[in-house]
């Protein structure tokens, strides 16, 4: 098990989201395997947060890779990211699912369910109890509690797809998924 530094992070966001498929994020007692995420690479990215610039909102996403960088929606459900890049290159890796590990009880109690946990942004962020408040900008990097490590595990049959939700940027492939 090898605890991803932030030279891993310090790179494009498109290389770093399919190198994150089959990683495992870890939160607090719970983690889970990452099958699905979607890049978005800042002011070349009209479907970015950042593509206009630097707001209170998307402020990690121009600070340092490694990052956690969580965002409110749809006045309901919360979205985490991880900042990737250098320094002031506004670009994020969302990650959109993950395959429940440890802590699947912890899990199932916050969702209130059984099955498809997390299996989207805002159900893997309630199952795993992310929010703004406690983890917006938060450094994996240094963090014991928040992190992603390398366990080996190399997903087969890797797939790209247009990002889900946007109405700008379909034509970038940029949604990175395997299936078990």
């Amino acid at each position: 098990m090898q605890k991803l530094s932030r030279k891993f992070f310090d790179r494009c966001a498109v290389e770093v989201a399919k190198d994150l498929l089959g990683k495992v994020l870890v939160v607090g007692d719970c983690s889970g395997r990452i099958n699905e995420v979607e890049a978005y690479k800042g002011s070349e990215d009209p479907a970015s947060h950042a593509y206009l610039g630097i707001t209170e909102r998307n402020k990690p996403m121009f600070g340092k890779s490694g990052h956690f960088y969580v965002y409110f929606t749809y006045g309901m459900y919360h979205c985490l990211n991880i900042v990737t890049e250098i320094d002031k290159s506004p670009s994020a890796v969302l990650i959109r699912s993950i395959i429940p590990l440890s802590g699947i009880d912890i899990m199932q109690k916050r969702r209130g369910k059984d099955n498809n946990l997390t299996n989207g942004p805002g159900k893997l962020c309630i199952a795993l109890d992310i929010n703004k408040k406690k983890h917006n900008n938060l450094d994996i990097c240094k963090n014991n509690d928040c992190y992603i490590y390398d366990d080996g595990f190399l997903p087969k049959h890797i797939k790209s797809s247009s990002r889900i939700g946007i109405k700008k940027g379909l034509e970038q492939k940029w949604r990175f998924f395997y299936d078990e």
